[in-house]
């Protein structure tokens, strides 16, 4: 084989390797955060592509008839990582919309603050949660799994063999999104409940008692019982939280079978 043509092979599949890692670190957890430098982010995706190449390096000439199929073949790569990266953050998306849901009824919906993170101001519960999340998800060696998805999103769906159906992708995407919203809901029912039934307590003291003013002792009154039903029901937030994230993975090895 002709070295100049060999080294270009090379060099083809270390771009389209980098194009679906660079994907993955965009949208995936922890690894898009924006406390993560840019040159971080570059040097990690780099220190990937260097360490995977070895094992799915193809030694055949890359079949490429054109600049612009392998740009087309590159932006198909970045987005497939895109798309894994996507598919692992919605339990994290659904953990801060819990968060904010509980934040507007308790009443600290008007207490931000800001999160490096996402360079946004954010509520306060939902914060909390989101990064009591990510702890669960590191102490359970989460990334670790999500590493080695990566690994073998490489065997299952070779580099240069990516295909983009639509059909399929949009269905699990929606019931991965509407699963996102399910459990959502479901972390935020022992809270929602306690504060509806304070509530028509509130309510009732209103009633008996006409002249006590409802507004201002009932805020203090609804942040005391949500934050205690909160930290009551924390374990098995935490326990649910762990469960949720072996979905999570079950749905990631599935959308890797789509792409095959």
């Amino acid at each position: 084989m002709d070295i100049f043509a060999l080294a270009q092979n090379q060099m083809g599949y270390f771009l389209l390797i980098f194009a679906r890692i660079t994907g993955i670190f965009t949208s995936a957890p922890i690894f898009s955060s924006r406390n993560l430098p840019v040159q971080l982010k570059a040097a990690l995706s780099l220190l990937c592509s260097v360490l995977i190449m070895p094992l799915f390096v193809d030694n055949h000439i890359l079949a490429i008839s054109s600049l612009l199929f392998f740009i087309i073949i590159v932006i198909s790569e970045f987005l497939l990582g895109l798309l894994l990266g996507f598919a692992a953050s919605l339990l994290f998306t659904a953990v801060e919309m819990a968060g904010n849901i509980l934040d507007t009824q308790i009443g600290f919906g008007i207490v931000n603050i800001f999160d490096p993170q996402t360079a946004q101001q954010v509520p306060l519960i939902g914060n909390f949660k989101y990064i009591l999340a990510l702890l669960v998800y590191l102490s359970t060696n989460g990334h670790h799994i999500f590493l080695s998805a990566i690994f073998d999103s490489f065997k299952a769906v070779p580099v240069t063999s990516v295909v983009l159906q639509v059909l399929p992708i949009t269905e699990l995407f929606v019931t991965m999104i509407s699963d996102a919203f399910i459990f959502a809901f479901k972390i935020t029912i022992p809270i929602l409940i306690a504060l509806f039934l304070t509530d028509i307590a509130l309510g009732i003291l209103a009633r008996t008692m006409p002249q006590m003013n409802i507004f201002v002792v009932g805020i203090p009154i609804k942040i005391i019982v949500g934050v205690f039903v909160l930290s009551t029901a924390l374990p098995f937030f935490i326990i649910f939280l762990e469960v949720s994230f072996n979905a999570m993975y079950r749905d990631l090895y599935h959308l890797i079978n789509i792409l095959r």
